[in-house]
């Protein structure tokens, strides 16, 4: 039996191919981006009723244990609505130092709001940017949407700064059977549910079913720290702030080398 973790053509998917949703694994892309531009209206009024205990305060303490400071140029790759580099920019106190890349020119119509930060469409595959251009590279709850992980890690570690730090935040899959019933229930179920009385549109109600099925499918965390070291990153964790809930993931990591920001 084949391993859909292991690599295939070359590519390393976050999960196999949702076939729910689209047909193959060469139609994920443009599935990914068709839903995420038709729902980015409804999106930041869903992700809070989403929750999770991944708002703001959390996502900036994230970034704090990962190591950003002020000084550094932070890249947002998968920005969406910029809900992850507004907490960045709080941190770095200056937005021109913040850029967020995103396929989704829908998603990043709703970021634009962020005063002084680049956006630019891209994905993390083919980041636009050159060698070394980055002191932090974040990513928030995007992993799972990516098309091939080694390609996507190998080019966080190419933007990167000698001794620059990463932070990929992310939902596991938990392992004990009743809380991931409930989880399941509550992201599959309940929010579509909500999203749906809120008026939201349909494909919003479908984009929180997909939402769940790529956690339900994702490579475990000993894949994606394993994966991370293969692509360069030193020091990989899997961090679980146990202030939050335990489901999600903070993986930290940082390029050979050293950094001028400490």
């Amino acid at each position: 039996m084949t391993d859909p973790y292991e690599p295939q053509s070359h590519i390393v998917a976050p999960h196999p191919p949702l076939t729910d949703y689209y047909a193959s694994e060469a139609e994920r892309a443009s599935f990914v981006r068709g839903i995420f531009d038709q729902t980015a209206p409804d999106y930041d009024r869903i992700e809070g009723l989403l929750a999770l205990g991944t708002g703001g305060w959390y996502r900036r303490q994230a970034l704090l244990r990962a190591g950003l400071v002020p000084g550094m140029d932070y890249l947002d790759l998968g920005v969406g609505t910029g809900i992850l580099m507004r907490q960045a920019v709080r941190i770095l106190g200056d937005a021109s130092r913040a850029t967020g890349v995103d396929p989704s020119p829908g998603m990043m119509a709703l970021a634009r709001s962020l005063p002084g930060g680049r956006l630019v469409e891209g994905c993390a595959e083919r980041i636009p940017f050159a060698d070394a251009s980055f002191d932090f590279v974040a990513m928030g709850y995007v992993l799972r949407h990516i098309g091939d992980l080694s390609a996507a890690f190998r080019e966080l570690n190419r933007v990167l700064r000698p001794g620059g730090r990463l932070c990929i935040l992310e939902i596991t899959r938990p392992e004990g059977r009743i809380v991931r019933g409930l989880l399941r229930t509550y992201i599959r179920g309940m929010v579509p549910a909500l999203a749906r009385l809120s008026g939201a549109r349909r494909e919003s109600a479908r984009l929180w079913r997909y939402y769940w099925d790529t956690i339900d499918a994702c490579a475990p965390p000993e894949q994606l720290v394993s994966s991370l070291g293969a692509a360069g990153f030193l020091s990989v964790r899997r961090h679980i702030d146990t202030r939050a809930l335990s489901f999600l993931s903070e993986y930290q990591g940082r390029k050979p080398g050293a950094s001028q920001n400490g």
